[in-house]
């Protein structure tokens, strides 16, 4: 019985392919760069929702503080005054425009755009707020 060394001839000289079909080589390749181009399809989208999201989110906050800020505008004693002046000024400072303000009776309505942007693309989030004093209980 003799024992031999392995030879550069008897080694794998197929790479380690040892029971591959020669067309099979490279297709973990092309799996892998699949795998990896949905896993950044799912990771755009999930960012694009995250931003959709903050953005509603964003209006409305300042469609609430808006319209609160104008019903007690209206509705102050020691300083009364334009709602929707007062209403726009809020919603400004929470970064959002006023698109529409009405009074309803003794209530303020407020509506307010927030500009973003998703995924490159510029979008709106709109939002609508009422406020005013609360209705005397039955």
């Amino acid at each position: 019985m003799t024992v031999g060394s392995l030879g550069p001839k008897d080694a794998l000289a197929d790479g380690g392919a040892r029971g591959r079909r020669p067309e099979d080589r490279g297709s973990g390749t092309v799996l892998a760069l699949g795998v990896i181009g949905v896993l950044v399809a799912l990771a755009l989208a999930v960012t694009a929702l995250i931003e959709a999201q903050s953005a509603a989110g964003r209006a409305r906050g300042a469609a609430d503080l808006a319209a609160l800020a104008g019903a007690t505008a209206l509705h102050s004693v020691l300083a009364p005054g334009d709602p929707c002046a007062t209403a726009e000024r809020v919603a400004r400072a929470n970064g959002a425009g006023v698109d529409a303000c009405r009074m309803d009776g003794q209530d303020v309505i407020v509506s307010v755009v927030v500009d973003t942007r998703v995924l490159g693309v510029a979008r709106q989030a709109r939002a609508s707020a009422r406020a005013g004093p609360v209705p005397d209980a039955p």
